[in-house]
């Protein structure tokens, strides 16, 4: 039993200072594996050593792919790690081997979570999911399903299942991303409307936005140059500009 400050500093650099100087690492996966039974940042954390072991020590954890799906909440988009997590969560999801009801599991949890996420996390997800599309053909029928949410009074999926193949993730639809297309970021809609058109086979780099912030967005933003910047054509009267603005009696702009 380790303090939650120790498992965090351990954990970090388990995978680059410790794991490649052992003669036996398999020795750790017990510690890691409870680790990442654990939860929130300790289990992120864990991932780099677990995904060491599982491809370069033939690691079998059968309940691997339910515990990260388990780690997708609200918080992910937030979290200190978050860079290395989706990293390794893009790793563990580029196999083509893995079955669509699993991926269209991820699709479905990773787009509901997107609704309450910030705007630098959108711009990093909406292509991460994109790629998942390109990697699994099986699950565009999330975006082409005849007639969409609209012949659906209810979505299926159900969010609180945390078993993947019992969410009816791929009787769903991504109305979530559809959502996202009138989202006031700029940016974050014009990313949404991609899955309006055929995606390309190639696939996007995600490399560069794991690591955006919104500082750096705001940062953009004030940089841009306004070509054509609209003007009032009436003059303002008043606290709020109206013709027949009662305010106008008691407040002044002078």
């Amino acid at each position: 039993q380790l303090p939650t400050g120790l498992y965090k500093k351990v954990l970090v650099i388990l995978h680059d200072s410790v794991l490649p100087y052992m003669n036996e690492p398999t020795l750790m996966m017990d510690f890691l594996t409870v680790a990442y039974g654990i939860g929130g940042a300790i289990s992120l954390l864990a991932l780099n050593g677990l995904f060491i072991l599982i491809h370069q020590h033939n690691l079998e954890y059968p309940d691997f792919y339910k515990k990260l799906y388990s780690l997708l909440d609200p918080s992910i988009y937030h979290v200190k790690y978050r860079a290395r997590f989706f990293h390794l969560t893009d790793l563990f999801l580029s196999s083509s081997h893995l079955p669509a009801y699993l991926v269209a599991a991820f699709i479905k949890r990773l787009s509901r979570l997107a609704l309450t996420a910030p705007p630098e996390s959108l711009l990093m997800i909406i292509p991460f999911i994109c790629n998942l599309f390109r990697r699994h053909p099986a699950c565009k029928v999330l975006v082409h399903r005849p007639g969409g949410p609209a012949d659906m009074s209810e979505d299926p999926y159900i969010m609180e299942e945390e078993e993947p193949s019992e969410s009816r993730a791929l009787e769903s639809s991504l109305w979530e991303i559809q959502s996202l297309q009138s989202h006031y970021h700029p940016d974050v809609a014009k990313a949404a409307a991609v899955l309006n058109q055929s995606l390309s086979e190639m696939e996007d780099d995600i490399s560069g936005l794991l690591e955006l912030s919104g500082y750096e967005l705001f940062d953009k933003e004030v940089k841009k140059k306004a070509t054509d910047v609209p003007l009032e054509f009436e003059r303002v009267r008043g606290l709020f500009g109206k013709k027949n603005d009662i305010f106008a009696e008691h407040f002044s702009l002078d």
